[in-house]
């Protein structure tokens, strides 16, 4: 090879390393001060600023609740609710934690239990909440009436919140597939806005919510044919009384951790997270248990220190992370990457926001690297520069 070709060959090997720090540079120039960090599928980080410094994740945690529940439970787990039959025509309901016992899966519910039970009315119906204890309270969550502070319960329906619609003094659902009930109409009076709105139930008086479980659960057994006469009450399960009835849940896991990722519901992701350490160390369900769960799998992988868990929504604050203890985490939730939300540009990504606090992380499709992990967190009210720092990773790379 002649002396000029070499040179040649030479500064074509150099060309690769300054094109990426240029790109890099572009990148991190859109947000100076924020954390920015990129690491493609062979561990080389790309970018990286701020990527140790601990960051509120957001709603960013529920990546990592994810995780834990596929590791955990699985994603063919399906939740239970446990029906039995009194001789005196009591329903006793134990409810078991089931984060998506919503309006549909009532009416798929209704016609089986009454299967089993049969259409004689009903004397009265005794909802058993006690797999969730009384004192159960998860950082982050506030008494304001807000649907996405819905507080956690063993047995709720329609994610602890009523969907309805006020005109003056009258209340009406809001939603075709969900009865309206005495309690339903009460709160809303109370409480929700003029016109359409949807409210938490389950705030200073914890029992309000089994109850209207109750309710609406009543509501459709009389369309299956068996109307309640009697009161609704809180009590236990006698013992030794075995279920007429065990209704596991139509969704497996996996789809409603999709619904999770996509629509960012804090009571479902609370919800699952509680049934983590129910699910290894024994009923009751307790904040304790699931992080002393999801600790000892997270130190298997050396992230104990980088992800720090006070809940699994990421509505607290207490929560930390650090950018390479994230990356590192979606490596291992790579598999199940499908479950987030994908960018035109083929990008799988799922955002956190809090009042001063932006965050994006996934897997952002690039030009040059294929498919990399990505964990972007920024202060203040930039919801739109999160995306623009992706579209750059996605164009830049």
């Amino acid at each position: 090879m002649s002396p000029r070709w070499f040179a040649a060959f030479c500064i074509l090997l150099l060309l690769p390393a300054p094109a990426r720090a240029g790109a890099a540079e572009k990148i991190r120039a859109l947000a100076p001060s924020g954390l920015v960090f990129v690491m493609d599928a062979k561990g080389r980080e790309l970018v990286a600023r701020n990527a140790d410094r601990p960051f509120v994740p957001a709603s960013v945690t529920k990546i990592v609740t994810a995780w834990l529940a596929m590791e955990v439970l699985g994603g063919d787990y399906r939740f239970k609710t446990r029906f039995y039959l009194g001789a005196d025509r009591v329903l006793y309901v134990r409810g078991g934690g089931d984060p998506f016992l919503i309006s549909e899966e009532l009416a798929l519910l209704a016609p089986k239990l009454v299967t089993a039970i049969g259409k004689k009315p009903l004397a009265a119906m005794v909802i058993d909440a006690g797999y969730y204890p009384k004192d159960l309270h998860l950082p982050g969550i506030e008494h304001n009436g807000k649907a996405y502070n819905a507080l956690n319960s063993a047995l709720a329906v329609n994610f602890n919140t009523i969907h309805a619609v006020r005109r003056g003094n009258t209340v009406r659902s809001a939603e075709k597939q969900t009865p309206i009930t005495p309690l339903a109409i009460a709160q809303f009076r109370a409480r929700g806005r003029k016109g359409r709105s949807r409210i938490s139930l389950v705030q200073e008086k914890p029992e309000l919510g089994v109850r209207y479980a109750g309710e609406l659960l009543a509501a459709f057994l009389k369309q299956a044919g068996a109307p309640l006469k009697g009161k609704i009450t809180l009590g236990a399960v006698p013992a030794g009384l075995k279920p007429v009835y065990v209704h596991h849940q139509s969704r497996p896991l996996s789809e409603i951790l999709q619904q999770l990722l996509l629509g960012s519901n804090n009571y479902i992701a609370n919800q699952v997270f509680l049934e983590l350490g129910a699910h290894r160390l024994g009923a009751p369900v307790s904040l304790k248990k699931s992080q002393k769960v999801a600790n000892k799998l997270l130190a298997r992988h050396g992230l104990s220190k980088a992800i720090r868990l006070a809940e699994g929504s990421g509505i607290s604050r207490r929560n930390r992370f650090t950018a390479r203890g994230l990356a590192k985490l979606l490596k291992l939730f790579g598999p199940h990457a499908e479950l987030l939300r994908k960018t035109r540009a083929g990008s799988r990504y799922k955002t956190g926001t809090l009042s001063d606090v932006s965050t994006l992380a996934g897997f952002a499709a690039t030009t040059r690297h294929g498919r990399v992990r990505f964990v972007i967190a920024l202060g203040g009210r930039k919801g739109s520069l999160r995306f623009r720092l992706l579209k750059a990773i996605e164009r830049e790379l």
